[in-house]
């Protein structure tokens, strides 16, 4: 998350202004009752045999007039549609040992607390036990340009203007039919594994807080940014391909923060170049599915050729190119798997209270320590690199220049925070705190991969630290890889190394609880792991937050749609031309309804549709790269509820010469009875030569 200090601060007053289930067992051992874990002996050893399901659905939330998730900025308004967003959904079973796992990356800014306790709680109401917060791993691919609102901490809705229920609903329940499908589709099957390095498409961010981590460290790793990616290439026993699933470290922030279409930026484009070339069916139950999971990409920018408004230097080549190399890579990975994953499904989860850890000796520099109250500083106002906001980088209370900077750190710097200025203490709000301060950690082993799950944003130094202090403690039991799932269960800012978080850069100031964060982090999550080497349970921890019936908002709804007394909806304002060439872009205008009466998830605001004798054959929907669907109000005389809709279709290079037409499909409201009745329009006829 990229946050410019005008926009955050802004929020914070507006919001300020308007304010003057039971514990489950932390481990479910299965039908069998065993723990054997990824055991080396046992019924599990040597186990290459496990049970494989994918599944797809949209969570695409409303395409106009709700603010994105991400960079924080006020006017930052969702205006219409480039790529769905999508849940990817996979269940992995082991029989030599009953236990499962649901895995899934979902496009979207983060899995917010909200979104898991809900998706959890909907999965229990199907099917029992089988599924919990134990074994559901939910991890979010970071875009920056999907629609926000749907947290149930204030901090994150605040520039978004409260909280969004449609969109809400979208998240959680296309999550869960994917999920659903998943399971539907579990049968025998193998997992094989893959990995490699993909250079020239990541930097660091914040070079010189890296750079502050001790260099018999840094010595052992030849970049700055972790250049390694992780795949899991998942297939039937009948040689049915069920799907991929890579981890690559790099922010979704190829999409900039002018951007107002709906997207999956980088990562959304690399599932969709995947997905299309084995044939994908987005509305069937059954079909490929390409997950771009996050890792640890807290410090990690995908603009190697720069950009000053969070994104790229171009919007959309900069999320072609690093999509299209993730997608390469994935794809040669995938091609040339062998290795098969060996063991078995375990998983061990727990709670924490992250604003009250004690963190022991060997995880602080020697010396016990407590984290602290949820807090951000000055410097995260400032933005990131390539989204700069308010003020500068660096600002700590270490170093005093000026009467100010003296002023400035005597009010706002506590003892526990350490060289943090504070600018804002979620942690002590009422009467709720603006950010959750009980965290889940989470631990999945899958055969000898291990996943590491993390409520944050780790820099790519944190997570290198987590992963080994796991597979440290994991591979007497024959783990021999762990990759980080970023932004997993729920969401808490970044996790910065200590020395990283002494330099007070943008990571560090985002730190919420203190200097000894990641060491409370890597204490908590050894536990998890100790557990699972020995094959023995963990205390649940305490039941965080649900705060489902505490919301406010001063969103607005679709009071009614409007338009001029002539026409009807779906009529065109402006048409296609007569005839195209390939590599031209075909632009038609309607008179449209507002997006948010009919989210159309799972269906397509527009079709792209060539002749076929006496039939239309659809080429292209609004989830096509060659595609946008763009909203803007129309302001006419005297309602100004009209709605002006913009279908734009870039012609590829392989398009089949022909007669075309756009269709425009949309649902208008009433002002007279409040029902929402669907439309549809049609461009003229035209020809691509």
């Amino acid at each position: 998350m990229q946050t410019p200090s005008r926009s955050l601060l802004l929020g914070v007053l507006l919001l300020a202004l308007g304010a003057c289930v039971p514990d489950e067992g932390s481990v479910d051992d299965g039908p069998l009752g065993t723990h054997e874990g990824a055991a080396l002996t046992g019924p599990c050893a040597g186990n290459t045999a496990f049970q494989v399901g994918s599944g797809l659905y949209d969570i695409t939330g409303p395409a106009a007039e709700l603010g994105m998730m991400g960079y924080a900025m006020l006017d930052q308004k969702t205006a219409g549609i480039h790529q769905r967003l999508r849940a990817r959904a996979f269940v992995i079973a082991s029989p030599c040992n009953g236990k499962r796992v649901a895995f899934v990356s979902a496009d979207a800014g983060q899995i917010f607390q909200g979104v898991k306790q809900q998706v959890v709680e909907r999965l229990q109401a199907r099917y029992g036990t089988l599924y919990s917060d134990a074994n559901v791993m939910l991890s979010a691919t970071h875009t920056h340009s999907g629609p926000g609102g749907f947290s149930h901490y204030a901090l994150y809705n605040l520039t978004i203007l409260g909280y969004d229920r449609q969109n809400f609903d979208a998240i959680v329940d296309g999550i869960v039919q994917a999920i659903v499908r998943a399971h539907t589709n579990l049968a025998s099957g193998s997992i094989r594994i893959a990995s490699g390095d993909l250079l020239n498409a990541s930097i660091n961010r914040s070079p010189q807080a890296y750079l502050a981590n001790p260099a018999t460290e840094r010595g052992q790793y030849g970049y700055d940014t972790d250049k390694k990616m992780t795949l899991l290439r998942l297939q039937g026993s009948d040689g049915t391909e069920v799907g991929a699933i890579n981890w690559f470290a790099v922010h979704a922030t190829s999409m900039g923060n002018d951007n107002r279409l709906i997207s999956g930026d980088n990562k959304g484009y690399a599932s969709y170049l995947f997905e299309k070339s084995k044939g994908t069916n987005y509305v069937a139950a059954k079909t490929f599915v390409a997950a771009f999971a996050q890792s640890n990409e807290g410090d990690v920018t995908p603009n190697i050729y720069g950009g000053t408004n969070g994104g790229g230097a171009n919007d959309f080549e900069s999320t072609e190119l690093s999509g299209g190399k993730q997608y390469t890579l994935a794809r040669s990975l995938y091609d040339g798997a062998t290795q098969l994953l060996t063991g078995a499904v375990d998983y061990r989860h727990a709670y924490v209270p992250m604003d009250a850890l004690q963190v022991a000796p060997q995880y602080a520099d020697g010396v016990a320590r407590t984290t602290c109250e949820a807090a951000i500083g000055i410097s995260m106002l400032a933005g990131a690199e390539d989204g700069p906001g308010f003020g500068r980088e660096g600002f700590t209370c270490g170093q005093i220049h000026d009467v100010w900077t003296a002023i400035t750190c005597a009010a706002t710097t506590t003892s526990c925070q350490g060289e943090k200025p504070v600018v804002l203490e979620m942690g002590t709000m009422t009467p709720y705190p603006w950010t959750p301060e009980v965290l889940p950690l989470q631990v999945m082993t899958l055969g000898n991969l291990a996943v590491v799950a993390v409520p944050f944003e780790a820099t790519t130094m944190a997570g290198r630290r987590l992963r080994q202090a796991v597979q440290t403690q994991l591979s007497p039991i024959g783990v021999n890889q762990v990759v980080i799932a970023g932004l997993s269960n729920a969401y808490a800012g970044y996790l910065a190394t200590r020395q990283e978080y002494a330099r007070q850069e943008y990571e560090g100031a985002s730190t919420h609880f203190g200097p000894w964060t990641l060491g409370a982090v890597q204490q908590e999550t050894e536990k998890l792991a100790v557990a699972l080497r020995n094959g023995t349970t963990v205390p649940a921890g305490p039941t965080p937050r649900d705060l489902r019936n505490d919301q406010t908002t001063v969103q607005t709804g679709v009071v009614f749609d409007d338009k001029l007394l002539w026409v009807d909806f779906g009529s065109v304002v402006t048409d296609a031309n007569a005839s195209y060439t390939r590599g031209q872009t075909v632009s038609v205008k309607y008179w449209g309804g507002h997006p948010k009466n009919n989210l159309r998830r799972q269906g397509s605001f527009l079709q792209v549709q060539r002749k076929s004798g006496s039939s239309w054959v659809t080429v292209a929907h609004d989830w096509d790269w060659e595609t946008k669907y763009r909203w803007e109000r129309n302001n006419c005389v005297p309602t100004f509820a009209c709605s002006h809709v913009t279908v734009e279709w870039k012609i590829p290079s392989t398009a089949t010469p022909g007669v075309y037409r756009i269709r425009h499909d949309g649902d208008w409201k009433s002002g007279w009875d409040g029902l929402i009745r669907a439309y549809t329009g049609y461009s003229r006829e035209f020809s691509v030569n």
